[in-house]
């Protein structure tokens, strides 16, 4: 039976820089195995009782995957759905759709824009400082909508 986790957490890239903390704020819920959280720490605290403070450690491979070298494209300047000066580092989304891909600018040259769609944190093997605050027995209705409510 799926549980809903609740956590606080401090992410750490591998020379150990803070990248992400809820502390301070509100803990993280979620429903085992819905896809909420990243894959690699969805695993790891499976089981894990409330209380538990833990470092949990996810290869990029199960975190945010590795680096795909088929993701990063030239493109023309002028197809590009962003106006004014563009520069090395700007990320926007690449269309008008809120699913469609953010992009960042890798490179300007002349006339073409290197564009790289994977995710900033693609390749990046991740540390999770993990508290469980709570867990409990998802309810039917939880497991039937795919998310954690309350």
């Amino acid at each position: 039976m799926p549980r809903v986790v609740t956590f606080h957490y401090t992410l750490r890239d591998p020379s150990g820089q803070v990248l992400d903390t809820s502390a301070g704020g509100e803990p993280i819920a979620f429903l085992e195995g819905a896809g909420q959280i990243i894959d690699g720490l969805d695993e790891q605290l499976r089981g894990e009782p409330a209380g538990r403070k833990t470092i949990v450690k996810v290869p990029a491979a199960r975190a945010y995957g590795l680096h795909d070298p088929a993701q990063v494209q030239r493109v023309l300047r002028t197809v590009l759905p962003v106006e004014g000066v563009l520069k090395v580092g700007d990320a926007f989304q690449a269309g008008p759709d809120r699913h469609a891909p953010v992009v960042k600018v890798v490179a300007i040259e002349g006339d073409a824009v290197l564009l790289d769609a994977n995710h900033p944190l693609a390749g990046v093997d991740l540390a999770f400082d993990v508290e469980i605050v709570s867990a409990r027995e998802a309810t039917a209705e939880e497991i039937s909508h795919g998310h954690a409510h309350g």
